[in-house]
């Protein structure tokens, strides 16, 4: 079983379009996995059955106990977060703010302050209309932790993966540099990045792929919207040769993108033009070079 992660140095180049895509192409052979938490979108094209729901429970967050608080005042004048509120003599948690570091709890000389595992988001475990598994979750409103929920996630879908003898654990990373797509990253066998030729895209793709390089994995790369800016398309092939990575497609601008979206359909559905045989091309294209490293292990 082999590991393909998908990402992009920034939002918007496609990069959910494609993963969703290549899921519907490849269904007989994988898993599915949203890592992109923070924003999770995938399920819209997917329309997994939310078959399975776990809460997902990571760091800690203070808690006022009222029988036993005196208003002493010791737990806000300690706090460095400002996540002790006050309203008259009654203390509580703001827990947006509070950092669980436990200090208040220590200075607290009734006990009336403890520290209990804080819920930062739901993960499922579904069926898709594509007659695929899918593994995805979504992170709670100014929840932290979306590294460890990415993991979590994506251990949940190697283990589905192998009781289901798939081939592929096919993973849409979210965009950037942050924490959930170091996590998604990590134990990757092959990336795909989806960049745009502006300013922007070229930037970010060499930012996201100096990531990946410490990380020691073979990368391809999608130039998505390639016939907008031919200049800067061809400054990245010009940067993809320079740092061996793979170009895997060029894909021409086409509303199609934006209308499959509309429909709620993956684009290899809703197309069956060039745009739907660049797609079916570059998938088989990332199989085969990720079955020619397995076959080199």
């Amino acid at each position: 079983m082999k590991e393909i992660v998908v990402i992009s140095g920034k939002g918007g180049t496609g990069k959910t379009s494609i993963t969703a895509s290549f899921s519907i192409l490849g269904t007989k052979d994988l898993v599915a996995v949203d890592c992109d938490v923070d924003a999770a979108d995938m399920h819209i094209l997917l329309k997994p059955d939310l078959g399975e729901s776990q809460d997902f429970y990571s760091g800690e967050v203070a808690s006022i106990d009222q029988t036993k608080c005196i208003a002493c005042d010791k737990c806000a004048k300690v706090c460095r977060f400002n996540a002790i509120d006050r309203e008259g003599v009654r203390y509580s948690v703001n827990t947006l703010n509070c950092e669980g570091c436990g200090y208040c709890a220590r200075v607290c000389p009734v006990g009336a302050i403890t520290n209990i595992s804080q819920k930062v988001g739901v993960w499922y475990m579904s069926n898709t209309r594509g007659g695929f598994s899918m593994v995805h979750a979504k992170l709670g409103i100014g929840a932290d932790n979306s590294g460890k929920l990415v993991a979590h996630v994506k251990n949940q879908a190697k283990a589905l993966a192998r009781r289901q003898g798939k081939k592929y654990v096919l993973v849409d990373g979210s965009p950037g540099i942050g924490c959930p797509v170091v996590s998604s990253l990590s134990g990757a066998n092959y990336v795909v990045l989806v960049t745009e030729p502006t300013v922007s895209g070229i930037h970010d793709l060499k930012r996201v792929y100096e990531l990946v390089k410490n990380f020691k994995i073979h990368a391809g790369c999608i130039v998505n919207k390639a016939d907008i800016n031919p200049e800067i398309t061809e400054q990245i092939i010009v940067y993809l040769r320079a740092e061996g990575i793979d170009l895997l497609a060029r894909l021409p601008y086409e509303e199609n993108f934006t209308k499959a979206m509309v429909a709620g359909q993956t684009i290899v559905e809703f197309d069956n033009g060039m745009l739907k045989k660049n797609l079916t091309d570059t998938w088989q294209r990332v199989c085969r070079i990720v079955d020619e490293q397995q076959g080199e292990s």
